[in-house]
């Protein structure tokens, strides 16, 4: 996914494009906004919404231009982790220009780093429908209807994400996504491709042990965990799942030990197995 310092360039400038208005005689909020965007250039957010907000309380936004200003502060706060007032700029900005498919798609940021999946979707779609398809952007709403556990929609974001440009994490996802639909062979496909694309990517040997696991094929889930291992060797969840399958592959005191760690790890599942496996009481 792309990090605030990536989406800092995706965002910058969008609006240039726009022919906004003509200026014969630069209006008197256009000087506070070149000082504004001076310090934007230079991730100077917090000195850069100092000139944005003169630039927008001279102009009285009156003047359509001047929203780029809004739209440029917005991204500010954004930066800075101010989210609600990110929004509210975005909320001035949106209706006057609902074309612009980068203020949508910072919104949906902006609810993904507020923990809102339904306003995240939201916000993605109106983005996507104002855009060509982008992979990293099915990528996303794909995963978003695979935690909504709508796996059908997920696998055709999916599907499509792969055709435009695949990656160990679109493999990974649709994996779970055929998994889920039942279509086990071809989960295990795509976790394996994740693989081969990219053999450091832990969560795909973790998701293919865990639902060998799930599916009573004990000694191919040992298999992608003791990989997982391989790659991070602390991994809690990794250290659980071997567990549980030397357990039941009748390995009980290595299993025990695996058990054991993880729940002091942190992983509470693990109490569970080790009651039944590890701390049996005979009558």
């Amino acid at each position: 996914m792309l990090g605030k310092k990536i989406l800092f360039f995706s965002f910058v400038w969008i609006l240039s494009g726009l022919s906004l208005t003509s200026w014969s005689q630069s209006p008197r909020w256009k000087a506070w906004e070149v000082k504004g965007d001076t310090l934007y250039n230079h991730q100077d957010f917090k000195g850069a919404i100092k000139f944005y907000n003169k630039a927008i309380a001279v102009s009285k936004l009156k003047d359509k231009a001047v929203y780029r200003a809004v739209y440029k502060r917005a991204v500010s706060y954004y930066s800075m982790g101010e989210y609600p007032n990110a929004l509210k700029d975005l909320d001035i900005f949106i209706p006057v220009f609902p074309e612009v498919s980068q203020a949508k798609l910072l919104k949906a940021f902006i609810y993904r780093e507020l923990g809102d999946d339904e306003k995240q979707l939201t916000n993605l779609n109106e983005a996507m429908e104002l855009q060509p398809p982008s992979p990293d952007l099915l990528k996303w709403r794909g995963l978003l209807y695979l935690q909504k556990s709508e796996f059908a929609t997920s696998k055709k974001d999916l599907l499509l994400a792969r055709e435009l440009g695949d990656d160990s994490e679109v493999e990974t996802y649709l994996g779970l996504s055929y998994y889920n639909l039942k279509q086990k062979d071809s989960a295990f496909v795509s976790f394996n491709k994740s693989i081969e694309l990219d053999a450091t990517h832990l969560p795909a040997y973790l998701y293919a042990g865990s639902v060998s696991i799930e599916d009573g094929n004990f000694s191919q889930g040992l298999q992608y965990v003791n990989l997982a291992l391989r790659l991070d060797p602390k991994n809690k969840e990794a250290i659980f799942y071997k567990g549980i399958a030397l357990v039941e592959l009748k390995k009980t005191d290595e299993g025990c030990s695996c058990l054991n760690r993880a729940f002091y790890a942190g992983v509470d599942d693990a109490g569970d197995y080790l009651k039944e496996y590890c701390f049996q009481v005979e009558d």
